[in-house]
């Protein structure tokens, strides 16, 4: 249905402008072949086709829409975990997100060196490369582990982390360089059938806003997170010659903002590729409006594609705890409305079969708010999976440098 729908509206377009008069009255029946050739530039000259290509696509596809995202939604589910094929958003819609979101962070520093997480580093690696199979987009987060204190990405109980990164020779530089070192292992090994390598849109040091993590506004100055931010990128583009990433920023954007907003601790056009914006902002769909409009008018004043790389509302629930039945139409697709946007990505549902929690941002068969997604999924300007084009084929006129 969704599909007769995007055909329907395509065709009427394809009418109007058949059937388009010059000035003069006269219909216009003569090709124009001069169509503008759309110019856009990356960090990482030297990427791969198939990233570029991706790039494109991600400028091309928020003229039209936007993509719906979900964090580990082909790993584990509300009532299932690590069963291939599986997905809470394809038992309720029939398809699957176009957008896969996952952590770097447990392949990156030493967890990765214990028996559970080579298990799961190895279902990461099967679903990553399961999503790209049928033409999705892959996104990663980095939660990742305090270099220096041990801790994790939640201990801010130290403001000289990035210090001590940044600190040529020192114990804390060797170790983040050798997390970064892994990273890079791991992605030269995610490789399509014909042997290309996997383009994924990376997001480290996410919600560089707030203060909860090591990287964050309160253990960081200014300066040490931009710097930090660009020694990362030089690292595993110059040195360790990844390029398949498509680098990412991603501020919290809580409360209405404006574009100047998205400028805090900004490491350089040089250094950005994507503008993400992580959005907790509860069940008030005039922020998001405000937020999104916003961060669509910064994307197109330096002309990078631009997303909401995480959302949702825990337990898609009111705060005195009954269901919010119509969340996807009015909380989501009502306020995206006009704004030009890549993607949407809902936060996961944490695998919990008993059903004793509520640590779940996105529907599932049985959820109450299921047919209210059935419309959002329905809606021509939402792409799924099947809805995509080629994501990984350059476009036409379009120029990736």
């Amino acid at each position: 249905m969704k599909n007769d729908k995007v055909l329907l509206a395509f065709l009427l377009i394809l009418f109007t402008v058949s059937c388009s008069k010059s000035e003069d009255g006269i219909e216009n029946t003569e090709n124009n072949n001069t169509e503008e050739i759309t110019e856009l530039y990356m960090a990482d000259k030297n990427a791969t086709l198939e990233t570029k290509a991706l790039y494109a696509n991600l400028w091309e596809i928020q003229q039209k829409g936007f993509m719906f995202g979900h964090h580990d939604d082909l790993w584990y589910g509300r009532k299932w975990y690590n069963e291939a094929g599986r997905s809470d958003t394809k038992e309720v819609c029939g398809d699957y997100p176009a957008v896969f979101s996952v952590d770097f962070g447990p392949i990156m520093d030493d967890r990765c060196l214990t028996e559970n997480s080579i298990r799961e580093n190895d279902i990461r690696r099967r679903v990553i490369l399961e999503a790209y199979g049928r033409g999705e987009v892959i996104i990663a987060c980095m939660h990742l582990n305090n270099p220096l204190t041990g801790g994790d990405s939640w201990d801010n109980s130290r403001n000289d982390v990035v210090k001590e990164i940044l600190k040529e020779g020192s114990d804390t530089n060797k170790r983040f360089k050798s997390w970064l070192d892994r990273l890079a292992v791991f992605s030269s090994h995610l490789k399509g059938d014909k042997g290309e390598i996997i383009p994924v849109i990376f997001r480290p040091f996410h919600e560089h806003t707030q203060t909860w993590s090591w990287w964050g506004s309160s253990c960081t100055t200014q300066n040490e997170f931009i710097d930090l931010w660009q020694f990362t990128v030089n690292y595993l583009r110059d040195i360790k010659g990844v390029n398949s990433f498509i680098y990412a920023i991603s501020p919290q954007m809580d409360s209405p903002k404006t574009t100047n907003d998205f400028l805090y601790r900004w490491p350089g056009n040089d250094y950005v590729d994507f503008v993400g914006m992580d959005s907790y902002h509860g069940l008030n769909p005039n922020t998001l409006t405000i937020n999104a409009h916003a961060l669509s008018k910064f994307s197109k004043d330096i002309k990078k594609p631009c997303g909401i790389t995480e959302t949702g509302v825990e337990g898609i629930r009111y705060p005195n705890g009954s269901p919010v039945t119509d969340y996807w139409t009015k909380q989501l697709l009502t306020p995206l409305v006009g704004q030009t946007i890549s993607m949407v990505v809902m936060w996961r549902n944490a695998y919990d079969p008993a059903e004793e929690g509520a640590h779940f941002f996105s529907v599932y068969k049985g959820h109450t708010s299921e047919n209210d997604f059935l419309r959002f999924y329905n809606d021509p300007r939402t792409f799924f999976s099947q809805d995509l084009p080629d994501m990984y084929s350059m476009p036409k006129q379009y120029v990736v440098r």
